[in-house]
C-alpha cells in the first residue's frame, strides 16, 4: 500500500488555504470602513424613520373633514417640516451641511398632502 500524500513523513502537513492561521491572521478591517457603514446605516434608518412620520401626518389629513382646513393644512406643513428634518439629518450624520438644495425633496410629502387636500 502506497501513501498518495505529497508531504513527505515526519513534516508538517501544508496548512490549506481555507483555513485561518493562528500564526498569520487576516488583517483586520480599519475602524474608518467600520465607522462608514455606521453612517450609512444610521443615515438610512434616521431619514427613512422620520420620512415615514411625515409621510403618516400628511395621510392623516385625508381623513379629517372638510369642514376642518385649516387642521388639515396645519398638518401638512407639519409633514413638510418633518420632511425637511429628515433630510437635514442625513446630512448632518455625514457631518456634512444641512443647508442643500436637497432639502426642497423634504418639502414634497407636505406640497403633496396639500394638493391632495386642497382639490
Amino acid at each position: 500500500m502506497t501513501d498518495r500524500s505529497p508531504v513527505p513523513r515526519g513534516s508538517a502537513a501544508p496548512r490549506r488555504r481555507h483555513l485561518i492561521d493562528p500564526h498569520n491572521p487576516p488583517p483586520r478591517t480599519p475602524a474608518r470602513e467600520t465607522t462608514q457603514v455606521q453612517r450609512w446605516v444610521m443615515s438610512a434608518l434616521s431619514v427613512t424613520t422620520i420620512l415615514h412620520l411625515s409621510v403618516g401626518l400628511m395621510l392623516s389629513t385625508l381623513f379629517i373633514s372638510d369642514a376642518h382646513r385649516t387642521a388639515q393644512v396645519g398638518l401638512n406643513v407639519i409633514a413638510a417640516a418633518f420632511g425637511v428634518i429628515a433630510v437635514a439629518s442625513g446630512f448632518l450624520i455625514h457631518q456634512r451641511s444641512a443647508l442643500t438644495p436637497w432639502l426642497a425633496v423634504g418639502l414634497l410629502p407636505g406640497l403633496v398632502g396639500l394638493v391632495l387636500v386642497l382639490r
